[in-house]
């Protein structure tokens, strides 16, 4: 591939299968999974693929994310050597690939709170801010200040607070091709104690609730106005339910766990499965959390 000439120095990996890196251990390969750096490598492989109308995508940490089994055509740019976080007084400084559990700790180690909410949140800094990430009444959102922000045309903006438009699973970075490189986060002064308490406390909420024994996307469905999805999929008998290698988790009802080498066509087509159920059931309509991307298998 003529990628791997014009861009000597970075790391990129052709034909790779995807179901190598999601959390659901499925998904087809991608012609080219590159891997910058810093924000030089990144703005070169974009402004590469621009000029020769290659096709591309970022994968955060791949959490929240189906890949179909006809993986992906063009480029996917993976930021997970891009970890580095900092910390000036009471603002944090994370570059996309750190993990957002890892960024809750740094705020910990440095009596900082506001971000007890994210410290199970397996995703990506960069992640987190595209789908503004939440759990246990905390989002993204909250403590967001800035973000660095390259758009396809390889030009870097800074997008503040208003200009993310967050909404529930939902950021501007959604609507264009962008790619979150850094962003920084704005907390409280706290006490340690009662910030590593509370942090424990969600933890042990999360490992008590969750399958985290088995590979899974982690909640599948957006919680419904006036309805929890767990209780839905329940009230439907559908708890438990195979398909494939795939179940929808008897320990939590909005996942889906990977119990027998399911592929991304199970998950897929339990996903279908469960929304059609709901809907003739309850009439209500289940959304994706999850995303799902790539090509359907030949």
């Amino acid at each position: 591939m003529e990628l791997t000439k014009a861009l000597p120095n970075l790391k990129i990996l052709l034909d790779e299968p995807l179901m190598n890196y999601t959390f659901t251990k499925t998904g087809g390969p991608v012609d080219a999974l590159a891997f910058p750096k810093d924000n030089n490598d990144v703005k070169a492989l974009v402004d590469y693929c621009r000029e020769q109308a290659i096709p591309w995508i970022v994968l955060g940490n791949a959490s929240n994310l189906i890949v179909r089994d006809g993986g992906i055509r063009g480029v996917v740019i993976m930021l997970t050597e891009m970890t580095t976080i900092r910390v000036e007084e009471n603002v944090i400084t994370a570059q996309a690939g750190a993990k957002l559990i890892d960024t809750t700790y740094v705020a910990l180690d440095h009596s900082l709170t506001g971000f007890e909410f994210a410290c199970g949140i397996p995703g990506s800094i960069g992640g987190a801010v595209f789908m503004n990430a939440g759990a246990y009444d905390g989002q993204l959102q909250d403590v967001f200040e800035s973000a660095d922000i390259l758009l396809a045309d390889g030009t870097i903006e800074t997008w503040t607070n208003s200009d993310m438009h967050f909404a529930y699973r939902h950021s501007t970075v959604q609507e264009q091709p962008a790619i979150v490189l850094a962003a920084r986060f704005t907390l409280a002064a706290g006490d340690t104690v009662q910030i590593e308490k509370r942090m424990k406390e969600l933890t042990e909420l999360r490992q008590l609730k969750q399958p985290l024994e088995y590979p899974s996307c982690g909640s599948v469905f957006k919680r419904p106005v006036g309805h929890f999805t767990g209780k839905l999929i329940q009230d439907a008998g559908l708890q438990g339910l195979v398909w494939g290698g795939a179940q929808i988790s008897e320990k939590h009802a909005g996942f889906i766990v990977n119990i027998n080498n399911a592929t991304a066509t199970d998950y897929i087509e339990l996903i279908a499965h469960i929304q059609k159920t709901i809907k003739e059931k309850f009439d209500v309509t289940l959304e994706t959390e999850v995303r799902i991307i790539g090509e359907e298998p030949k």
